[in-house]
């Protein structure tokens, strides 16, 4: 199994009524809900770690959980609200205003951190729930627990706006990197972790921190890996009609860790030692899951037989 760690939440996506007025209607997203649902309709075993909210939202989101086949046994479930995010999109890209204080998944605490079965063959970590304490503690724990153990696999999502604390919110996400088996960054993440540089030199300063694999998203120019010993792997976009971007990467990860396992070549890529060509087909695959999920709003990941070849 693939667990999910990390944040379980509604977007609010624009749209209109049957009357043509304005309005949002709810998906469910949140980055480790997004990765999780992927890889169920990828046909990966995956599971996800959150709090969860038992209300209406909250039972949105279990339901299509389980429509995917995904394992929730080890999610925390409490009366706490879902948290909210309303979506803003500017020319396809998406951006957010969150309604999180008291939910569900913002008072996860170290505490509730379950044992996690033999199956549990990796994990992957990221999105707003490392944002803010004590859920973002949660799951620094979680990490500083397991690395060594399983594989683990990163994606910040740097969304510092939503931090209260910026610069506990570096250290901390600095402190992942370090536990970090494989770290997936899109451009602008590579940049507000390494300021300074150019793509090389903000690379070189990701693997100084521990991680034997780097994935850099490049939006419609496509996606790069890179091992530290200097080989890299590209992959071009496939061209579609973008409706928004959201959970676009959530899908990335979800269809590299899907065909990575459908390989039995995780374990390798976590360890930075996976073949040339396992690569390409784990980044072409996950490039081309993602350029479905854009072409339709919000974060609507595709099942597997809707993924070309």
């Amino acid at each position: 199994m693939i667990l999910c760690c990390g944040e379980a939440l509604i977007d609010m996506i624009p749209g209109e009524t049957a009357a043509g007025q304005a309005a949002y209607v709810p998906h469910g997203g949140g980055a480790s809900f997004n990765t999780a649902l992927a890889l169920g309709r990828l046909g990966v075993s995956a599971g996800l770690f959150t709090g969860l909210s038992s209300d209406v939202f909250g039972q949105q989101l279990a339901q299509a959980l389980a429509e995917a086949g995904v394992d929730t046994s080890l999610a925390v479930t409490s009366p706490r609200p879902c948290t909210l995010a309303f979506v803003h999109l500017t020319d396809g890209d998406a951006s957010y205003s969150f309604y999180d204080t008291g939910s569900a998944g913002s008072s996860l605490t170290p505490q509730e951190l379950p044992d996690l079965p033999d199956s549990v063959a990796a994990l992957l970590l990221g999105g707003i729930s490392l944002c803010n304490p004590p859920a973002a503690d949660a799951y620094l724990a979680l990490a500083q627990r397991e690395a060594g153990r399983r594989s683990v696999m990163l994606d910040p999502n740097v969304r510092a706006g939503f931090a209260g604390d910026e610069a506990a919110y570096r250290a901390r996400l600095l402190k992942m990197m370090t536990l970090a088996d494989i770290v997936k960054v899109s451009e602008e993440d590579l940049i507000w972790l390494n300021p300074s540089g150019d793509t090389g030199t903000r690379l070189r300063s990701l693997f100084a921190a521990g991680p034997k694999m780097v994935l850099l998203t490049r939006g419609a120019v496509g996606a790069e890996a890179y091992l530290p010993d200097g080989q890299s792997v590209k992959a071009e976009a496939v061209p579609v009609t973008v409706a928004d971007t959201v959970g676009a990467g959530d899908t990335f990860n979800a269809g590299f860790l899907a065909m990575a396992q459908e390989r039995g070549v995780l374990k390798a890529a976590a360890a930075g030692e996976i073949t040339g060509p396992d690569l390409k087909a784990c980044l072409q695959f996950a490039v081309r899951a993602a350029a479905v999920s854009v072409s339709r709003a919000g974060a609507n990941p595709p099942w597997r037989a809707e993924i070309p070849e």
